[in-house]
């Protein structure tokens, strides 16, 4: 396992209620390196973070330490089976946090259960 693979399941696990789900794969191509993540579906919110901060936090530390090998890390999170995500956090989870997702508006209730994340 690589110095990046092994920072990431290391900063995951510490994060998570449920660290034995966390799963990381490492492929390299000429785009660089590309970890990808799969936790728990309870945990989804806390990898995520508000208006994804936290996703974008942990993109940014792996990108120092790719740095540090002359390496582009790219991050990409799976969306677990029979999981909910609510647009704000599928953007989120896009390497580039496109959000290719069409807007439509929510109800009054969507976006009260988007903010109990």
């Amino acid at each position: 396992m690589q110095e990046d693979q092994q920072f990431l399941e290391m900063l995951v696990k510490a994060l998570v209620d449920h660290p034995e789900a966390v799963k990381t794969n490492r492929t390299v191509d000429e785009m660089g390196v590309l970890l990808t993540l799969d936790v728990h579906a309870e945990d989804m919110g806390k990898i995520i973070g508000r208006s994804g901060n936290t996703a974008k936090a942990i993109r940014t530390l792996l990108r120092v330490v790719g740095m540090k090998h002359d390496a582009r890390v790219n991050l990409k999170i799976n969306e677990p089976e029979g999981g909910r995500v609510s647009r704000e956090m599928a953007s989120a989870m896009e390497p580039n946090g496109n959000d290719s997702m069409p807007s439509e508006p929510k109800s009054l209730d969507q976006a009260i259960d988007d903010l109990k994340i």
